[in-house]
């Protein structure tokens, strides 16, 4: 017996040793690789400002009548990148504005909760150090569209418009309320994962077509599952119940609403409807329309050519 419990022992500290060695290792070259791809990350195509002691990135370009603002979903990578595209597509008529919140894109990983109303004033400081006046059209994407329901509820003469684009809406909490905890739980351990360079080991390095594929492969290890993304999503339902102490914004608005998104929330939350919720805030406005899309969640990369012809005749309306 004595000696079969020395060969498991053994065998745990090989084990151990192995995985203490394999950890080590991936750790390393983590940082070896994070400080090789720095050069990716030199030429920062838009403006850093100072917001809070930290660094955040916007990008804008063109001028016009209105000033379109995206604003990015949840974990998005490189939202310059994101929407670059349809920011060359609107500039020529329009001032375009792209926000990387903390911990986005180039935009530094912050301390501290990132509720709400954190993420909206941070937002707002930065355009307004830039000189970037409102009124704004808030084009947000997913978790994004909880802060311009935010900003126009607190804020009605900044926003002159909101353009969503499959956004996470008030009416669809009880679902957020069942994946919360869940969530921050996996996202945790994605975290330290993404921190040890174990993800990075695991997934390999991608074959790159082309130099932005470097940079966002740079941006998504520098970025990891940062810890700025899953304060973002511990605090949703409780953004949501803000919102909620306030009626739904008057604001015009445009809603391009996902239908792979509804069908599949729908089956995994029964008693919800995602349409229904984005419903109600074109029912709330005093000029709102709502516009089915068969495609995936991110619209805008399936339906580019619809959202910025969508965009362009609601903006002759405001």
């Amino acid at each position: 017996m004595r000696k079969f419990l020395r060969v498991v022992r053994n065998i745990f500290l090989v084990l151990l040793a192995c995985i203490i060695l394999f950890v080590s290792g991936a750790f390393v070259y983590h940082r070896i690789k994070l400080n090789q791809e720095k050069q990716y990350l030199d030429n920062i195509p838009g403006q850093m400002v100072e917001v809070d002691g930290h660094n955040m990135h916007v990008y804008s370009e063109g001028r016009g009548d209105h000033t379109i603002v995206f604003l990015s979903g949840w974990a998005t990578t490189s939202p310059y990148q994101d929407f670059l595209p349809m920011a060359k597509e609107l500039s020529g008529e329009n001032k375009v504005v792209i926000i990387e919140k903390f911990g986005y894109g180039y935009s530094d990983e912050v301390p501290g909760e990132r509720d709400l109303d954190t993420v909206l004033e941070n937002d707002r400081e930065a355009l307004q150090k830039l000189g970037i006046e409102g009124p704004y059209v808030l084009c947000p994407h997913s978790l994004g569209g909880l802060e311009s329901i935010s900003w126009a509820q607190k804020y009605p003469e900044e926003v002159e418009g909101i353009v969503g684009m499959d956004i996470s809406v008030p009416g669809f909490r009880e679902a957020y309320v069942a994946t919360e905890k869940k969530k921050k739980l996996v996202y945790s351990g994605f975290n330290i994962l993404c921190k040890l360079g174990i993800m990075r080991v695991l997934m390999g390095t991608p074959e790159f077509e082309n130099e932005d594929d470097k940079i966002r492969y740079a941006l998504e290890q520098k970025e990891g599952m940062n810890k700025n993304f899953i304060s973002e999503n511990s605090n949703i339902v409780e953004s949501i119940d803000e919102i909620l102490t306030m009626p739904l914004p008057t604001t015009p608005t445009l809603q391009f609403v996902s239908k792979q998104t509804n069908e599949i929330s729908n089956r995994e939350f029964p008693g919800t409807d995602w349409m229904a919720a984005h419903q109600e805030l074109v029912d709330a406005s005093v000029n709102g329309k709502l516009v089915e899309l068969d495609c995936g969640h991110y619209v805008y990369k399936y339906e580019q050519d619809k959202i910025v012809s969508g965009i362009k005749e609601f903006l002759k309306t405001l």
